[in-house]
C-alpha cells in the first residue's frame, strides 16, 4: 500500500510539474527562429506552424528571422539562448546536418548544443528544366552528359548544399559528369535557365512548386522514397533504379541544450497536436511539404543518420570545408 501511495504521489507531482511547465510557456513570448529571410520556403513553413501552435495553445509565438552564414547565425543564437522553452529554431538538413561538414569552425556543436523537439515536415528536392527542353526524363540528361562530359550544366542553390550534393550523388550513380553552377537562389538562376546558360536546376519542391504549377518549368524527377503529394505525376529517382538517391530535405524544431525534459514534452505534444490539424496538413501539402511529426528521439535519429549519410557524400564529392 505504501508503495502504491508513493507511486500515486509521484504521478500527482509529475502531472503538476507538466501543468506548471505548460503554464510557464504562456508567461512570455516564445521566439521561433527561421534561419532564412522572410518570404522563403522555410520562413513560410515556420510561420504556418507557429500560427497553428499559437491558435491551439494560446502561447505568444513570435517568428524571428536570422538569416546568414548558411543558417549558422540562427543556430548559434539558439545554442546560446536560455534553455527554458522560449527559444526554438526551425532547423533543417541544409544547416544543422550539412554545416558541420562545410565549415571548419562552428560556434556550436550540432549534437551537443541542441535538444530535439520534433520533426515538422519534409520536402523532396526536384530537378527541373524549361518546358521546351529536349530532356524529358533523367535518362535523357544522362545520355547527353555521357556524350558531352561536363558540358551539361546543373544550377544549384549554393556550393555544398543539398542540391549540389544530390547532383554529385546522381553523377556518381549514373557514371556521368554534370557541370555544377552555383546561385544564391531561384530568382538568380531562372534567367540563366531561360537563356539556356544552364540546362537544369534543382531545389526543394516547396520552393519550386509555384513555378512548376505555373508551367514556367517542367519537373523531371524528385528525390524521395515515394512520390510527392504535391507532384503525384513526377517520378522519383528510386523508380528510375537509384534506390540510394532518396534523401528528402527535412525541417525540425530544436531547442537549446539542457532544456528540461518536461518542457520538451510540452513543446512536442503541442507540435504533434498541431501537425494532426487537417487544415494545416492541407496547407502544407499544397505548399509542397509532407507532415512528419513524432518524438524528439525520432528527430535525433534522423539528424544522426543524415549527418553520416551526407558527410560521406561531401567527402566523395571532394568539397573542402570553408
Amino acid at each position: 500500500m505504501k508503495a502504491l501511495s508513493k507511486l500515486a504521489a509521484l504521478a500527482t507531482l509529475s502531472a503538476c510539474a507538466f501543468a506548471v511547465t505548460a503554464a510557464d510557456l504562456s508567461q512570455s513570448p516564445i521566439s521561433m527562429i527561421s534561419p532564412f529571410p522572410p518570404g522563403g520556403g522555410t520562413d513560410t513553413l515556420t510561420r504556418m506552424v507557429a500560427t497553428s501552435i499559437s491558435a491551439k495553445t494560446k502561447w505568444n509565438i513570435v517568428v524571428e528571422n536570422k538569416p546568414g552564414a548558411g543558417g549558422n547565425l540562427a543556430l548559434d543564437s539558439t545554442a546560446r539562448a536560455n534553455p527554458d522553452g522560449h527559444t526554438l529554431v526551425m532547423a533543417q538538413t541544409d544547416n544543422i546536418v550539412l554545416n558541420p561538414w562545410l565549415y571548419t569552425k562552428l560556434s556550436y556543436d550540432t549534437f551537443k548544443s541542441f535538444t530535439p523537439v520534433g520533426l515538422v515536415a519534409t520536402s523532396p528536392s526536384v530537378f527541373v528544366v524549361m518546358p521546351d527542353s529536349p530532356y524529358k526524363t533523367i535518362a535523357d540528361v544522362e545520355k547527353a552528359a555521357k556524350e558531352k562530359p561536363n558540358e551539361i550544366t546543373l544550377g544549384i542553390p549554393g556550393v555544398g548544399g543539398t542540391g549540389d550534393l544530390l547532383g554529385h550523388l546522381w553523377g556518381k550513380a549514373a557514371k556521368m559528369q554534370l557541370s555544377h553552377v552555383p546561385y544564391r537562389g531561384w530568382s538568380q538562376a531562372f534567367p540563366d535557365l531561360m537563356s539556356q546558360r544552364i540546362a537544369l536546376y534543382t531545389g526543394s519542391v516547396a520552393s519550386l512548386l509555384p513555378q512548376i504549377k505555373a508551367g514556367k518549368v517542367r519537373a523531371l524527377a524528385v528525390v524521395a522514397e515515394q512520390r510527392s503529394p504535391a507532384l503525384p505525376d513526377v517520378p522519383t529517382f528510386v523508380e528510375s533504379g537509384y534506390k540510394d538517391i532518396n534523401q528528402s530535405i527535412w525541417w525540425g524544431l530544436m531547442a537549446p541544450a539542457k532544456t528540461p525534459d518536461a518542457v520538451v514534452k510540452t513543446l512536442n505534444t503541442a507540435l504533434n497536436d498541431t501537425l494532426r490539424d487537417p487544415e494545416l496538413i492541407k496547407k502544407l501539402e499544397e505548399s509542397g511539404y509532407s507532415v512528419i511529426g513524432g518524438t524528439p528521439d525520432d528527430l535525433a535519429k534522423r539528424h544522426k543518420a543524415d549527418h553520416d549519410t551526407f558527410g560521406k557524400i561531401v567527402k566523395d564529392a571532394g568539397i573542402e570545408p570553408q
